[in-house]
Formats: structure tokens, C-alpha cells, sequence
């Protein structure tokens, strides 16, 4: 009886904790901050750069001088132009007051906008309607107004230091362009019309004055700009970015073999492929016909780079964007290995080089890629890949052209090989005449 008793097991039950089982119930309905649930949407076109990213050039991506959003709002070094919005928004409603539009009328006319505004943000923001609303009338007013300024609809202020100091209106070039530095272009729009004035119906559209203020750093021909008056992006770098898209370049699933992509120029000049300056608008449109790589030139410097840069993050976030920069970013990551690529792409007028070294732009071009997915078979560069690739596999020219890059490609190659071919010439000479006279008949 005393073993029986012994040997009786006391088995504990492990009974739930109610307080972590609320957190836990309460955790399940939370709606996620950092990624809202509209982030995979195509209406969702703000996002947070990626942090890997981030962590290759964090400069790129982050404002320098100006908040324009929630993102960066608040930020200590961003307060001096946050003072200078206020002062935009009383001159624009100086000017508009006269006509019965006052600041309750701006205010009044975002908030129907103000659910489809949230939802372009890829987090949820913590900001409450009336601080939403006048943040985006602040911002929003704060760039309207400045590119009518800009313009020249209205004229600046006497001495407005935001454009009598060069260095902030080049931060401003680049700060309006980040992808985490932007409002929905509908919200500007909204703006832009509801403060125009008489006789300002059939003045130049928000997306000339817009491309006329990044024309002030990219100098392209007022015909190009004329040609996208009408254009509508989903913010100011969609915008800029759209502008570079000609209208024939098609992207779709295409009938080819798996597409590879294309050697270094090094490699490529080896193989008798040319690179030469093309003729376009844009430097998207990129050729290649008869052995000969065609691109147009392009201007290679800090404002670009930024603009690249911010391109390739919106195209790898926003799930209907077309890739059209991250092509191209991949083409050039291609044909860039050394600074010796670089060095002969500058040569060619290809590249005009205004961001540093012949090292530092291959370092940039190499880096902008890192971590970017790409789709080679669907991007509208796959013929151009696929042509080169077959012309650089097949055919006599390849060899030519190895030896040409081998022996003839620089002046001192070419002394070298013909002081060799001489040589051979002198030394078959020598050895005729020395065994000639044994097989000389007598």
C-alpha cells in the first residue's frame, strides 16, 4: 500500500497567462504602421527608401534643407525652410484673399482628398485630419506657389534668400525629387487650380512649371518640356521621371529565349561592338544596329544621380510602375567594371562627367544596382541585350576585332606588333640565306 502511494505522479497543469493572452488578441487586430495594408496598391506610390538600400548612400535619400510629407516632418535640420512656408502660404493668400479665397477655402478643398491622400503612403500616419490637412496645405502651397514664382507668373519677394542663395535652391533641385520627400501630385493640383487667377486659365499647366524647375539643373530643350505639358505623375519624381519615358518604348512579354545580359565594354570592344553618341531626347533610348551600341549622351553629376537613384527605389517599391531607370541603371552597371569603362564612354561623348573621378562614377554605377530585382526578359531593353549577345557569340568579326583591340588598339600596340612582324620577317631572311647554299645546285 505504501509503494502504491509512493509512486503517484503530481502533474502541475500550465494555465495561460489572461494578460498575455489579451496583448496577444489585441496585437491580431492592430493595423500594421511601418507597411500599411494599402502599401501594395497601386494607388500606394510614397514610399520609405529600403533600408539595404539606404545603407549603400543614406545622402540620396534623405532631405538636406526641406520637409515636403510626413516622413521627414519635424525634423530640427529642416526647420529654416519650415519658417519660409509659412511665409509663401500669407503671400499666396494675399494675392488669392482679393478674389474670396482664404486659407479656410484650401483647407475645405483637400479634405475630400484626405483618405486617397493616406493611402499613397506606404506607412500610416499619426497625424490626426487637422494636422494632415495642414500639412499638405503648407507643403502643397509651398511648391505651387514657388514654381509659379520660378516661372516668372509672379515675382519673388526682393531678396528671397530661398533663390539669392545658389546653394538653397540647388538643395531644393534635389529635395523635391526624394521619394520620401513627396505629396500626391492630385493634392498639388487641387492647389495649383483652386489659386489661379484671372487670366491664369490659359497659362502654363503645374507639370510645365514643374518641369521647368528641374530644367533649371537638367537644360533640356523647351520643345521636350512643350511636349509634356499635359503629363500627370503619381508625384514630382514620377512626374520627371515619366518625362524621360519616350512614348514608343513598349514593355511586355516578349516571345525570345531567356534573356542574358551583356558584356563590359572592354569585353565588347574586343568583339568589334562600337559605342557611339546617339540622337534622342532621352537616354533611355538606346540602339544597337550594325555592331554599333547607340546612347545618347548624358550628364552625369549630382542632381542626376540622386534623381537615378530615387527612380530605381520608387520602380523596385511601387507594384505598377514600369522598370525604365532600372534598365538602364542595369545597362550601365553592364557595361561599367572599372574606371577605364568610364574612361572610354567619356571619350565617346557618351558620359559628360561632373560627379568626380573616372572611379567614383564606376563605384556609383555599380552600387546602384546592389539589391535590385530585375526582370531581364520583360524590360525594354531585352532585343538590345539579346542582339548584342548574338553578335558577340558569332561570327569572324569577333576574332578580327580581338586582334585589332589586341595589337592595333593604341599607337604603342601597334609599333610593338609591327617590330615583332619585322623581326619574324628579318629572322625568316636570315635563316633562307643561311641553309639556301646547301641546296644550291652546283
Amino acid at each position: 500500500m505504501m509503494a502504491e502511494r509512493n509512486s503517484d505522479v503530481v502533474v502541475k497543469v500550465w494555465e495561460i497567462n489572461k494578460e498575455r493572452l489579451a496583448c496577444m488578441q489585441q496585437k491580431i487586430w492592430e493595423e500594421p504602421r511601418l507597411m500599411s495594408k494599402t502599401a501594395g496598391r497601386s494607388s500606394c506610390c510614397i514610399f520609405r527608401v529600403p533600408r539595404r538600400l539606404v545603407e549603400i548612400n543614406v545622402r540620396s535619400y534623405q532631405p538636406h534643407i526641406i520637409s515636403i510629407g510626413p516622413y521627414h516632418r519635424g525634423k530640427p535640420h529642416l526647420r529654416m525652410i519650415e519658417e519660409h512656408k509659412w511665409r509663401y502660404l500669407g503671400s499666396l493668400i494675399a494675392r488669392t484673399q482679393a478674389h474670396g479665397l482664404g486659407l479656410e477655402d484650401y483647407l475645405k478643398a483637400l479634405h475630400p482628398l484626405e483618405t486617397n491622400a493616406r493611402e499613397c503612403y506606404s506607412e500610416i500616419i499619426q497625424l490626426d485630419t487637422h494636422d494632415f490637412l495642414e500639412m499638405m496645405v503648407l507643403d502643397g502651397c509651398f511648391i505651387v506657389d514657388f514654381f509659379r514664382k520660378i516661372g516668372k507668373m509672379h515675382p519673388f519677394e526682393p531678396d528671397d534668400p530661398l533663390v539669392s542663395m545658389s546653394w538653397v535652391f540647388s538643395f531644393f533641385l534635389r529635395d523635391l525629387l526624394l521619394l520620401e520627400n513627396q505629396l500626391p501630385f492630385f493634392v498639388l493640383e487641387r492647389l495649383f487650380d483652386i489659386t489661379k487667377m484671372p487670366g491664369e486659365e490659359s497659362g502654363p499647366s503645374l507639370a510645365s512649371l514643374a518641369l521647368g524647375f528641374f530644367n533649371n539643373t537638367l537644360l533640356r530643350p523647351e520643345v521636350i518640356l512643350q511636349k509634356h505639358s499635359d503629363l500627370k505623375g503619381k508625384h514630382l519624381l514620377d512626374l520627371l521621371r515619366l518625362s524621360f519615358i519616350p512614348e514608343e518604348h513598349e514593355v511586355g512579354i516578349h516571345d525570345h529565349p531567356p534573356t542574358h545580359l551583356i558584356q563590359c565594354v572592354s569585353k565588347l570592344r574586343k568583339a568589334g561592338i562600337k559605342l557611339m553618341p546617339g540622337k534622342s531626347d532621352s537616354f533611355l533610348t538606346v540602339k544597337f544596329r550594325n555592331g554599333v551600341i547607340e546612347m545618347p549622351p548624358v550628364t552625369i553629376d549630382d542632381f542626376l544621380t540622386c534623381f537615378f537613384q530615387n527612380c530605381v527605389a520608387f520602380e523596385l517599391c511601387h507594384k505598377d510602375c514600369t522598370k525604365h531607370i532600372t534598365t538602364y541603371a542595369t545597362l550601365l552597371d553592364c557595361l561599367i567594371n572599372t574606371a577605364k569603362d568610364v574612361e572610354y564612354l567619356c571619350d565617346r561623348n557618351i558620359f559628360e562627367n561632373y560627379f568626380g573621378t573616372d572611379s567614383e562614377v564606376a563605384r556609383f554605377i555599380n552600387n546602384l544596382g546592389k539589391d535590385v530585382t530585375f526582370d531581364a526578359d520583360n524590360c525594354y531593353l531585352s532585343k538590345l541585350f539579346n542582339d548584342v549577345n548574338e553578335y558577340y557569340r558569332n561570327g569572324w568579326h569577333v576574332q578580327l576585332a580581338g586582334m585589332k583591340y589586341t595589337y592595333f588598339d593604341t599607337p604603342w600596340s601597334f609599333i610593338s606588333a609591327f617590330a615583332a612582324f619585322l623581326l619574324l620577317l628579318l629572322t625568316i631572311a636570315q635563316t633562307f640565306y643561311t641553309v639556301y647554299p646547301y641546296f644550291r645546285p652546283r
